[in-house]
């Protein structure tokens, strides 16, 4: 059975119905290898749904590398609609890449994936051959750099996650607001909750908001007039 296909535009009225619940964790258990645990920041995660699903990401030991928490990347593209298909994205501080490549195994036509750590973009390089992943396109470079140099309304999904220590959040908001298509959505991750009356100055405003540990994932949409 084919499984409908949603727009940005239909994704976005779907938001106004009330966002499903996270699929409740599977009670079995892997135990744990009795060797030396790994540094902090190293191991792996995995990609969720799609064409790629449980397909391994490589996490690099590197200050500020972070991936998004499996819980709140599935809530996410629950928020979203499961199919991307035509969606035109960018993922401003990729990293291990897995919000952008999210979106790529779910069907999006292009995704852009930005990151300034060469060794992270070989790593990307390398894993999108393997995946043979002819939508996405990996760059180095400066995230809010990039978005400044797209063309306006060119994008339908905006990835903002940059190193929580940073300052990059609202810059990096600034150059997205430009980009996005009218029925388009930014997902924000941050340290610390962004209330409406931070974003409307923006233009922004916030559609949908969870809090996981120290994890501050919003959807935010162009305000309307």
């Amino acid at each position: 059975m084919s499984r409908r296909r949603l727009t940005p535009a239909q994704a976005q009225a779907a938001l106004r119905a009330p966002a499903p619940a996270p699929a409740a964790p599977t009670s079995k258990t892997v135990p744990a290898p009795r060797s030396k645990p790994a540094p902090a920041g190293a191991g792996e995660v995995r990609i969720i749904g799609g064409q790629w699903r449980r397909t391994r990401l490589p996490v690099a030991t590197k200050p500020g590398l972070r991936p998004t928490p499996d819980r709140v990347r599935e809530t996410l593209f629950n928020w979203l609609g499961q199919d991307l298909s035509g969606w035109r994205c960018l993922d401003a501080f990729a990293g291990t890449g897995a919000l952008g490549l999210e979106a790529a195994s779910r069907g999006a036509s292009s995704v852009q994936l930005i990151e300034q750590d060469a060794a992270l973009v070989a790593q990307l390089q390398i894993l999108c051959q393997r995946l043979q992943a002819s939508t996405v396109q990996v760059r180095r470079g400066d995230g809010v750099a990039q978005l400044r140099q797209c063309p306006p309304a060119s994008l339908d999904l905006v990835l903002i996650d940059p190193p929580f220590d940073s300052d990059l959040f609202q810059p990096a908001l600034q150059a997205a607001v430009a980009t996005l298509a009218p029925q388009g959505f930014i997902y924000l991750e941050a340290p610390t909750a962004w209330s409406d009356a931070a974003l409307e100055p923006l233009g922004l405003a916030l559609h949908r908001h969870l809090r996981a540990g120290a994890v501050h994932a919003h959807l935010l949409v162009l305000r309307q007039p």
